[in-house]
């Protein structure tokens, strides 16, 4: 539950809403409005990231119930809204909804996926990209002193 209330993550998703919200008030699709972009949004920052981690860690006995997360997020949810809405709508939308929400959905499992806070992510990724560790993942360059640094000035007041 601490991982879907970090400042990032929330940020990313008010974001991401806020260009769902654009989008469907400049009416660019017939079945593209503001309380579906919500509900899928939501659902998406809910499910998404769980269900990719399915596939990484090999979890196959969540399969079954990662593949309904997905495919309830991307189509379930948005078959039941726009039939209830306006059944046109969806008839003529649905083939092309799903593969459009479906990256989306991918997209969002990606973003969402890291645990930690941004600070953490922007150090893991420096050391994945560079082979070194960023100044600031040893805390010296936010200007906290390391643990390791820490114990042994206290190790040496000590003896």
């Amino acid at each position: 539950m601490h991982e879907y209330l970090r400042p990032w993550k929330l940020f990313t998703l008010a974001a991401g809403l806020f260009l769902l919200v654009v989008g469907a008030l400049l009416d660019i699709a017939p079945d593209w409005d503001v309380p579906i972009s919500i509900i899928m949004a939501l659902l998406a920052y809910l499910t998404a990231p769980w269900s990719l981690r399915v596939l990484l860690h090999r979890r196959w006995r969540w399969l079954p119930l990662a593949l309904l997360a997905t495919w309830f997020t991307v189509d379930g949810c948005y078959a039941l809204y726009w039939g209830w809405r306006d059944p046109h709508a969806l008839a003529l939308m649905r083939a092309y909804n799903f593969p459009a929400s479906l990256a989306l959905y991918g997209l969002c499992g990606v973003t969402w996926l890291y645990r930690g806070t941004l600070r953490e992510l922007v150090d893991d990724v420096a050391l994945a990209l560079n082979g070194v560790p960023r100044r600031g993942a040893t805390g010296l360059w936010f200007g906290d002193e390391p643990s390791a640094a820490r114990s042994s000035q206290t190790d040496k007041r000590v003896s």
